[in-house]
C-alpha cells in the first residue's frame, strides 16, 4: 500500500511539473476575451521566442483588463460615443503590429529578440534612425553593453512612431465620416470633443518622438552621459514629458523617484527575459539527449521562470500605463 502510494505521489509529481512547462500550449483559451484567445493561438503558432511569447500574454492581459472595463462602462451606457472602444481597437492593432499579426510580412514573424540575436536582426524602418545608428555602431564611443542598450532606445523609437502612425490613421478616418455627414446640422458635439481629444493625443505623441529623435540624435553623437539620470528608453521618455508637464517642484520630485523605482522594476523584468531565453535554449539541447530526470527539471524551472516573467512583464506595463496617464492629465493641464 505505500508503495502504491508512493508511485502515485511520484507521477502526480511528474503530472505537475509537465502541466506547469506546457503551460503556453493549453492556455489558449485562458482569456475571457474571444478575439484575445484567437490573438493568443495565432501567436503560438509563428516562429517567436520565449521572451516575445510572455511579452505579448502581457499585453494580452492588460488588453483584457481595460477590455472588460469597458464592457462595464457600455453595460452602464457610459461610451455612448464609442472613443473607448475604438481606443480598444488601435491598441489591439498595436499589439498586432507590434509581433507580427497584422497580416503583413515583415521581420517580427521571425525571432527577433534582441537579447538571443544582438543588434543586427531587425531594421528601423527609417532613413534618419538608420543613419544614426550606423554612425553609432562604427563611432567607438560605445561598449558592447551600452550598444545594447542604444539599440532598446532606437527600437523604443521605432514602436514610438509606428503608434503615432497608427493613431493618425484612425484620426483621419473619423474626420473623414464627420465631414461628410449629410445634415451638418445633426453633428453630435460629443463627438467634436472625440476628434479634438484624438488630436490632443497625436500632438502629445509627436512631441515625444521629436524629443526622442534628439535624444537619440544627440547620445548617437556623443556617447552616454556618465551623469545620466535615467538608463531605460521607456523612463527616459516619462521623464522628459513630466519635465514638460504642469507638476510643481515637489510633484516633480516624487515623480523622479517613482520613475527610480520603476527603472528598477524594469531591470528586473530584463533580467529574467534574459534567464528564460537561456532556459529555453537549454531546454531545447536537453530535449535531444534522452535524460528524462534532467527534462523535468529544466522543464519545471523554465516554467517557473515563464511565469515570473509573465508577471513582472505584466506589472511594468500596467505602471506604465498609471505613469503616462498621470504626465498626460498633466500636459493638458497645461493647455487650458
Amino acid at each position: 500500500m505505500a508503495a502504491t502510494r508512493t508511485l502515485v505521489a511520484v507521477i502526480a509529481a511528474f503530472l505537475a511539473v509537465s502541466a506547469r512547462a506546457s503551460k503556453y500550449t493549453r492556455e489558449a483559451g485562458e482569456f475571457r476575451v474571444v478575439r484575445l484567445n484567437q490573438v493568443w493561438e495565432k501567436a503560438q503558432r509563428l516562429q517567436l521566442s520565449a521572451v516575445k511569447l510572455a511579452e505579448l500574454h502581457s499585453d494580452l492581459k492588460i488588453q483584457e483588463k481595460d477590455e472588460l472595463s469597458w464592457k462595464k462602462l457600455k453595460a452602464e451606457g457610459l461610451d455612448e460615443d464609442g472613443e473607448k472602444e475604438a481606443k480598444l481597437r488601435r491598441n489591439l492593432n498595436v499589439i498586432m503590429t507590434k509581433y507580427g499579426m497584422n497580416g503583413k510580412k515583415d521581420s517580427h514573424l521571425t525571432d527577433t529578440n534582441y537579447i538571443k540575436d544582438g543588434t543586427e536582426s531587425d531594421t528601423l524602418d527609417d532613413p534618419r534612425l538608420e543613419k544614426l545608428w550606423s554612425k553609432a555602431k562604427t563611432s567607438g564611443k560605445f561598449s558592447d553593453e551600452e550598444l545594447d542598450k542604444l539599440w532598446r532606445e532606437f527600437k523604443h523609437h521605432k514602436e514610438k512612431i509606428r503608434e503615432y502612425n497608427i493613431l493618425l490613421e484612425t484620426v483621419s478616418r473619423t474626420e473623414d465620416i464627420h465631414k461628410n455627414v449629410i445634415n451638418p446640422s445633426e453633428e453630435n458635439p460629443v463627438k467634436e470633443e472625440v476628434l479634438h481629444n484624438k488630436h490632443r493625443e497625436l500632438k502629445e505623441k509627436l512631441r515625444s518622438i521629436n524629443q526622442g529623435f534628439e535624444r537619440l540624435r544627440k547620445v548617437s553623437h556623443q556617447g552616454y552621459d556618465a551623469t545620466s539620470e535615467f538608463e531605460e528608453p521607456r523612463v527616459i521618455d516619462l521623464w522628459d514629458m513630466a519635465k514638460s508637464a504642469n507638476f510643481t517642484e515637489k510633484e516633480l520630485e516624487s515623480f523622479r523617484e517613482e520613475l527610480k523605482h520603476f527603472e528598477a522594476k524594469i531591470e528586473k523584468h530584463h533580467h529574467y527575459q534574459k534567464q528564460l531565453e537561456i532556459s529555453h535554449e537549454k531546454l531545447k539541447h536537453i530535449e535531444g539527449t534522452g535524460d528524462k530526470e534532467h527534462l523535468n527539471r529544466n522543464r519545471e524551472k523554465y516554467a517557473m521562470l515563464e511565469e515570473k516573467t509573465k508577471e513582472l512583464g505584466y506589472k511594468v506595463k500596467k505602471h506604465l500605463q498609471d505613469l503616462s496617464s498621470r504626465i498626460s492629465q498633466g500636459l493638458q493641464h497645461n493647455e487650458l
